[in-house]
């Protein structure tokens, strides 16, 4: 059985005291990391100070990272700097990183190569436009987007690799795929790493659901049989509803 991992991305919000704050609610109301993966991603220069606080249950991931070990990249971070500071996952090719940073697959392939030199866990976000939706090109952008993102990685890392399916027309618009319709689009992605590699890499690999999911919602997206957890954007920033959908998980 997989193991549910619900990970926050809290984007550009939160200052230091309210991520610190966030951290004293929550540490010693995770479920056992036995049941449930509980992650937080925040903004990079709080990483380490969150980090710090992390209780034995809650975990801390950046939000993107280079995937060089130096150089002259104003702005960027890089890999050695958040093993360094002990961040545990990052998220790569989330779609708006792809829409304003014209991150391609082929930047996306190198930074997940990256992190998993530095031990870091990667969140693979990959989904569609609703032009590709009602186009009816969801299975084939996204096996484009699968295919090119797990280039020349082994089964080894892909069983190790957390996949967010976010559908982009379902992300921050309060608009959420139902239950059926995410857990088929999982499945097609479970299928094309049956495909890259084998079925215990397929059936091992966890992969999460994101897309304005919140308490409201969440217990009947995990219900799913192959929605794995959430990428959880607005509703992981405030203590309570995190706490929700981390014990929601634990049901599953």
């Amino acid at each position: 059985m997989r193991k549910p991992i619900i990970a926050g991305n809290w984007k550009m919000f939160k200052t230091r005291d309210e991520a610190l704050q966030f951290v004293y609610s929550v540490n010693m109301k995770v479920p056992p990391k036995e049941y449930v993966d509980s992650v937080v991603c925040a903004q990079a220069p709080i990483l380490r100070d969150i980090v710090k606080r992390q209780g034995d249950n809650l975990r801390v991931g950046a939000q993107n990272m280079h995937y060089l070990d130096t150089g002259a990249y104003t702005g960027e971070v890089s890999a050695a700097l958040l093993e360094n500071i002990g961040v545990a996952y990052v998220i790569i090719g989330h779609s708006e990183r792809r829409a304003y940073y014209n991150e391609t697959d082929e930047a996306v392939n190198k930074k997940i190569h990256q992190a998993f030199r530095y031990g870091i866990t990667p969140i693979l976000c990959v989904g569609e436009s609703l032009d590709t939706r009602e186009a009816g090109e969801t299975d084939a952008f996204v096996k484009a987007q699968v295919v090119a993102d797990l280039k020349g990685l082994g089964s080894e890392q892909v069983k190790e690799l957390v996949i967010a399916y976010e559908p982009i027309w379902a992300i921050g618009t309060g608009k959420t795929a139902t239950p059926e319709l995410a857990n088929d689009a999982i499945k097609g992605i479970r299928s094309v790493v049956r495909e890259l590699f084998d079925d215990e890499t397929a059936d091992t690999i966890r992969i999460q659901y994101g897309g304005s999911v919140k308490p409201a919602n969440v217990d009947e997206l995990l219900a799913q049989s192959d929605i794995d957890g959430a990428l959880v954007g607005g509703a992981s920033l405030d203590a309570e509803s995190f706490l929700y959908l981390v014990n929601a998980a634990v049901k599953k």
